[in-house]
């Protein structure tokens, strides 16, 4: 069902943060939120005027935060583009129905509720013990695709973060064997739809100190969430350990994810290896042929264990 609040405009201006989170701090981290989020809509053109854009709201912190941070940029921008919030209630045990209707429409943000219960399929078809994130996601994928067509966006945009690209690029290498990471933006398999990660230069903890600040009604997921044997945790781990030890790790790493040197991989479908000869010329990055003289600190630098 698509709903609008019966007494508020179909967008309606970001409420107010909570009472007392009005300091210096609070201030400053919604400024770098909104900042972040339009440079990544600039840098990879996820929204356009005239977008219908979808924003899948899952209950957790990270979607509540792209939501606001979205409308907060409507507002700004004049109401050029539309958002529909839209939830899948996948019939988990327990899961509180009424939180996200509620919350929505006191928000005054137009929004629908797809119910279809692929909690069960989920559980009949995933051994016990297994990981449930693969099939789970296929499901939500094509339902999702589905009622976009029928409210007529033209975007979906889900709320992975910074630290969630960084986490599916060691997946990929650790137990994929490929470079690969989670793009800001994507065509779905069939080309037919556009998915975009407007939080990808987001940080997790500002997320999670940003959900804290405006309170969000956090509904935690019996699914996925709870399973301790993902890889995506134990990844999660490793990061925030070095992190940890070597504050900046981070950020060097999501700034290395947008500079890539495909002639210095081992890939000859990215570069020319093959035509590759001395030209006599010099060349400027001629004296760098051996990278690892550039990064004396970073040699040194012992691993984690």
């Amino acid at each position: 069902m698509l709903t609008d609040a019966p007494t508020s405009p179909p967008v309606a201006a970001p409420p107010a943060p909570m009472a007392g989170s009005t300091d210096r701090e609070a201030l400053k981290l919604e400024k770098r939120l909104v900042r972040q989020v339009s440079q990544a809509i600039a840098d990879f053109g996820l929204i356009a005027d005239g977008d219908k854009v979808m924003v899948c709201v899952s209950g957790g912190k990270d979607s509540y935060g792209m939501l606001d941070v979205l409308r907060m940029l409507q507002q700004r921008n004049g109401n050029r583009f539309e958002l529909i919030a839209v939830n899948l209630d996948q019939k988990q045990p327990g899961f509180p129905a009424q939180v996200l209707p509620d919350y929505l429409a006191g928000l005054g943000v137009p929004f629908h509720i797809e119910t279809r219960d692929t909690y069960s399929v989920v559980k009949q078809h995933v051994p016990e013990g297994k990981t449930m994130c693969s099939l789970c996601s296929r499901l939500r994928r094509g339902i999702l695709y589905r009622v976009a067509d029928e409210l007529g966006c033209t975007k979906i945009a889900l709320g992975h973060h910074r630290d969630d690209m960084l986490q599916t690029f060691f997946l990929n290498m650790f137990f994929g064997g490929k470079l690969k990471g989670m793009p800001p933006k994507v065509q779905s398999d069939r080309g037919d739809h556009l998915v975009i990660r407007p939080l990808a230069y987001v940080a997790e903890d500002d997320l999670t100190r940003w959900a804290a600040l405006r309170n969000f009604p956090i509904i935690p997921c019996t699914l996925c969430g709870s399973q301790e044997n993902l890889q995506r945790k134990q990844i999660g781990q490793m990061l925030r350990d070095w992190q940890q030890l070597y504050p900046g790790r981070i950020e060097n790493m999501a700034v290395a994810l947008r500079n890539l040197v495909p002639s210095h991989f081992m890939d000859p479908r990215q570069f020319d290896f093959q035509g590759l000869v001395a030209n006599g010329v010099a060349d400027a990055d001629g004296d760098k042929a051996f990278d690892g003289e550039e990064f004396p600190q970073a040699i040194a630098m012992p691993v984690p264990r």
